[in-house]
């Protein structure tokens, strides 16, 4: 009996939970202040004694094998002699927190926060990966109501199982009109609590790519109702209200077949707008002319036109007019848009004669329109673009986009606008960090122009709701997308830890063998 009672007072020591090697363990002070100082993204586990902290050691084994090369994870044992004089010295005391544990995070050297998430792993991993950004939709206490699917497996179980007519919101974390829609997502799903079921999924991850396939999802979020199983329509009204979803749900129906925008061409515009056939006619009976080329999808283009159209209407006013302005949809009227060299949306040119004179980048407004054909002036030199100036970076296209990165192991891809003052920060050190793996032919730092030509429609596919937007590629396949330091550390940091775990896994095939 004794022995039995032995053994079994013995267990808890035979069963001490293996501590990944990737967790540092940091007893002395300076220790702990050089820690901060060369590591930019650390989460400290402090806890009253060895023990204390073993479900999270547990878990944040798992997770810093996970955020290995974008976060670090600390442990301080508060327990022992020389972690009790860390603690009294950072002001810590894990004894008063309950289970013994306390989780606080440092960014950039200095205490950021106190870890108050949710202590799962996705959690704890979206954490580290953004530590200044926004906690998971499912964390949220006000979104208890909606399901919230992280599977494929789940979704099929909820649409066999559930009665109830279900609105499914695919979306996607980054995404700005998710992010305005959720809460009042939530309150409608609090709202029909019983009556029907409103489910989220994040589906950006590649492993649902035959998921957005299925249901047509070409965007998000996007949104589906189903009833016993089977997908009826989707739901288009990304303005709603709470009462709105309610309201619908009460009575579903399709989505009202969208008014086409009338063409810039057919509306009342004193500007003249040409075609192929035109082009050279009207240059010939108009010595001076200012031509807008431009894209009907446009946003800068579709900016300009009221600018373009109040000018126009000033300048037709008088008898002695400096010159006419005209407008061609380089989407339509290709030959002239391949003539010109259009490759960016708008771009303003300015003939004499029937003769190209001057790009005028600058032009935008209606006052700097008339400004200058009233003193037709050259431009400044235009700034050599990232693309002309040689470097490591591989630029792309929509059309050798998804080939040259199926060739690529890893491939970080920036989408930038060059007029974008972030990404113009970013760019030297983007630069830098191709440069130093520029030897080695399975990764590639990629930069795509989401201004230029097609590329726009690229942009889109990949999720680029802003500028600039860091992917991640694994021979083409989207992986995740990269929310790190964007300076040349952060760049480097990220394919060094991408490439540290490929040597580790050769290592294990060897000591497998």
């Amino acid at each position: 009996m004794l022995i039995f009672l032995m053994a079994v007072w013995l267990l808890p020591v035979l069963e001490a939970v293996k501590v990944s090697p990737l967790i540092e363990k940091v007893g002395d002070h300076k220790d702990f202040k050089k820690l901060l100082r060369t590591r930019t993204n650390v989460l400290v586990l402090y806890t009253k004694t060895a023990t204390s902290g073993d479900s999270h050691l547990k878990l944040l084994s798992d997770v810093a094998q996970t955020v290995k090369g974008q976060g670090t994870i600390a442990w301080v044992n508060c327990g022992d002699s020389e972690g009790r004089k860390l603690c009294k010295k950072v002001k810590v005391d894990p004894s008063s927190k309950r289970g013994g544990a306390e989780l606080l995070h440092y960014k950039d050297g200095t205490f950021h926060t106190e870890y108050n998430r949710p202590a799962t792993f996705k959690s704890m991993v979206t954490f580290l990966k953004d530590p200044s950004g926004p906690p998971l939709w499912e964390e949220n206490p006000e979104a208890k109501d909606v399901i919230h699917i992280e599977t494929e497996k789940d979704f099929r179980k909820l649409l066999k199982r559930e009665e109830r007519p279900i609105l499914m919101m695919f979306y996607a974390p980054w995404c700005g009109v998710c992010k305005r829609m959720q809460p009042i997502f939530q309150q409608a799903a609090t709202e029909t609590k019983g009556k029907y079921v409103l489910a989220g999924m994040n589906v950006h991850p590649a492993e649902f790519d035959g998921l957005k396939q299925e249901y047509n999802v070409k965007g998000y979020p996007t949104l589906c109702y189903f009833e016993k199983g089977k997908f009826l329509h989707h739901y288009e009204n990304y303005g709603a209200t709470a009462k709105d979803i309610a309201d619908w749900m009460k009575n579903p129906q399709p989505p009202q077949p969208k008014t086409p925008e009338v063409p810039w061409s057919e509306t009342d515009s004193p500007v003249f707008h040409l075609t192929d056939e035109s082009f050279d006619s009207f240059l010939e009976e108009h010595p001076t002319a200012l031509v807008m080329f431009y894209a009907p999808w446009c946003g800068h283009c579709k900016k300009m036109k009221p600018e373009y159209d109040e000018a126009a209407e000033i300048l037709n006013r008088g008898a002695d007019s400096p010159g006419v302005l005209a407008a061609v949809d380089a989407t339509v009227h290709k030959a002239v848009g391949d003539r010109f060299k259009i490759s960016g949306f708008p771009t303003v040119k300015y003939f004499e004669k029937a003769e190209e004179k001057y790009t005028l980048p600058q032009l935008r407004s209606k006052d700097k329109i008339i400004e200058f054909m009233h003193n037709p002036q050259a431009p400044p030199p235009p700034e050599q673009s990232w693309e002309e100036k040689p470097s490591s970076v591989s630029h792309l296209g929509s059309e050798d986009f998804r080939e040259a990165l199926k060739k690529k192991k890893h491939a970080l891809v920036m989408f930038y606008a060059p007029w974008c003052p972030h990404c113009k920060n970013a760019v030297p050190h983007f630069t830098t960090a191709a440069e130093l793996f520029k030897e080695d032919r399975k990764i590639v730092y990629a930069a795509v122009d989401c201004t230029k030509g097609q590329n726009h429609e690229l942009c889109k596919q990949e999720g680029v709701e802003g500028y600039p937007t860091f992917n991640y590629y694994n021979y083409g396949k989207f992986v995740e997308k990269y929310n790190g330091d964007r300076g040349e550390a952060g760049f480097t940091g990220f394919m060094r830890s991408l490439r540290g775990r490929d040597q580790e896994k050769v290592v294990k095939r060897k000591d497998e063998l």
